[in-house]
C-alpha cells in the first residue's frame, strides 16, 4: 500500500525541487525556464553601498543598468550566432544561442541617485551606490554640558 501516488519519473522532480527551492528565502540562481541568472553580492560600508554582480564571459556593451523611481534595475542580453556548411553546399546549419537576465533592486532612501557609477572589471560588474551625507556615518564626538 502507498501513500503517495508517484509517477514512474519522480525521481528527477525531487532533484529539481531540492536545487531549485531557495530555502533560506531569498532568490535562487536558476529561473523557472532553467536560465542561470548572475550570483549578486552588496556590501555596505559607512560610504556606500557596493552591488557586484558575477557575469563572466560579458562585454560591458552586453549590461543595461536603469535607474527608475528608486529602484536599479540590471539587465544583460547575449545573441550568439554560428552558421556552418559543408564545402558542397548542400547541407547548412545554424546554432544560435540566447541569453538573458533581469535583476531589480529597490533602493534606500539614504543612497545619493546623482553619484551611481558602475565598472565591470574580470567577469564582475560592480555598482557603487553613495549614501547622501546626511546619512553617512558622524563621527563621536562628545558635547559639553553649559
Amino acid at each position: 500500500m502507498s501513500l503517495i501516488k508517484r509517477n514512474e519519473n519522480w525521481l528527477p522532480s525531487v532533484f529539481d525541487d531540492m536545487f531549485k527551492t531557495d530555502w533560506l528565502g531569498g532568490t535562487t540562481n536558476v529561473n523557472n525556464i532553467g536560465t542561470r541568472i548572475p550570483a549578486v553580492n552588496i556590501h555596505e560600508s559607512d560610504e556606500n553601498f557596493i552591488v557586484e554582480v558575477a557575469a563572466p564571459g560579458k562585454s560591458k556593451e552586453d549590461f543595461k543598468i536603469e535607474l527608475d523611481n528608486d529602484v536599479l534595475t540590471i539587465s544583460a542580453e547575449e545573441k550568439l550566432e554560428k552558421e556552418t556548411s559543408e564545402k558542397s553546399g548542400k547541407y547548412t546549419r545554424k546554432e544560435f544561442s540566447y541569453s538573458t537576465f533581469k535583476r531589480a533592486f529597490s533602493l534606500p532612501e539614504t543612497v545619493d541617485n546623482s553619484k551611481i557609477s558602475a565598472n565591470y572589471n574580470n567577469g564582475v560588474l560592480e555598482i557603487a551606490l553613495p549614501k547622501k551625507e546626511e546619512a553617512k556615518v558622524q563621527a563621536k564626538r562628545m558635547i559639553e554640558i553649559s
